[in-house]
């Protein structure tokens, strides 16, 4: 019993992000504050205290709700069982196998964090662009979007083998072009921290566009739309931070103040079943593939985009955005020629 409550308490503990804080309290040494170390152990729980805000805060004004939050904890729980160490090894195994073949090697300055973050971003937009564009990836990815409204839990809603991919793709890509490794450890810990206030809730953030920061960041707007399904915002803000990438690739979108956001993925689902959450597009890719009448088509379906068929009838988030983009061109050339007519 003494075990269990003891695990229970490092989980809790762990959740929150105050061991650095524990420890520093009871050794009474608070030099460490002024290292980087201490920094972190001071922002990590900030992101859990705003999840607990967020909480308290709903069932003040009585909007809580728990199938808002359900889902995002279970698979939470779920993946703290499974992967608790696999993004750890798939980091340090990139570094060692990619390391002695990087281009040049970067130190930890403030120029070189500059080139670095863009790095960082780089490789963080290569990942999650194809985790959209392929449909085995967007297996993986999609537990992250089914959630149908906006709040902090939604940040802890992975698949379990997503993160291991994640950092896959991330750490190969910095350390061959040059970050070095306790630069993009810092970097790291910037983008987790920034990655989980971006999902934070409409209920304690309305307007997420944070300002003048909304010219220059990526804001918890833009990841809001990064999340809805609506035809305008599907495959858009694929960054995290800084959307210099976004903008160069052309998949920038901002918050329309008109259009409201409806979250989830476009399929027909339970969002309240862990199964379909979790597991749901494994599922229907599998489908398709025993129904795919070639050996080709049957590949294709894993590589090519969520929503392509064999039979020529596409529906992919590109599709649906360019005809809707196409039908709203479309009706605003109407209404110009109908005023010029009023006018003339």
């Amino acid at each position: 019993m003494t075990d269990i409550l003891q695990t229970l308490s490092d989980e809790v503990i762990g959740f929150l992000g105050i061991s650095g804080l524990i420890k520093m309290v009871q050794s009474g040494n608070y030099s460490s504050l002024a290292t980087l170390d201490g920094i972190q152990s001071l922002l990590w729980p900030i992101i859990p205290f705003l999840l607990l805000f967020e909480i308290i805060r709903a069932v003040f004004y009585k909007r809580f709700k728990v199938e808002d939050y359900r889902i995002p904890f279970l698979v939470f729980v779920v993946n703290r069982f499974i992967s608790r160490f696999i993004s750890i090894a798939a980091v340090g195994f990139c570094i060692g196998l990619f390391e002695k073949w990087a281009i040049f090697t970067t130190t930890f300055t403030w120029y070189w964090l500059i080139y670095g973050y863009i790095v960082w971003e780089l490789s963080h937009f290569v990942y999650h662009y194809f985790g959209h564009k392929v449909r085995i990836l967007w297996c993986l990815h999609s537990t992250h979007h089914a959630p149908q409204q906006m709040n902090l839990t939604v940040n802890f809603a992975h698949f379990f083998l997503e993160a291991p991919y994640a950092d896959v793709v991330r750490t190969s890509i910095c350390i061959l072009l040059g970050v070095n490794p306790a630069l993009m450890f810092f970097i790291m810990f910037i983008d987790g921290f920034w990655g989980s206030f971006i999902h934070i809730g409409e209920d304690t953030m309305k307007d997420a566009r944070l300002g003048f920061l909304n010219r220059i960041l990526l804001t918890p707007s833009h990841h809001r739309v990064h999340h809805a399904k609506n035809p305008l915002y599907m495959d858009t803000n694929f960054c995290n931070l800084l959307n210099v990438w976004d903008h160069i690739f052309k998949t920038y979108q901002d918050e329309r103040r008109e259009m409201k956001i409806e979250y989830g993925i476009t399929r027909e689902m339970n969002p309240n079943s862990l199964w379909d959450v979790y597991f749901g597009e494994f599922i229907c890719l599998g489908k398709d593939i025993a129904a795919a009448p070639t050996l080709k088509t049957k590949l294709l379906y894993i590589v090519m985009p969520p929503g392509w068929s064999h039979t020529g009838d596409h529906k992919t988030a590109k599709i649906v955005r360019e005809s809707f983009i196409a039908e709203e061109n479309e009706q605003q050339e109407v209404k110009i020629g109908d005023a010029a007519k009023v006018s003339a």
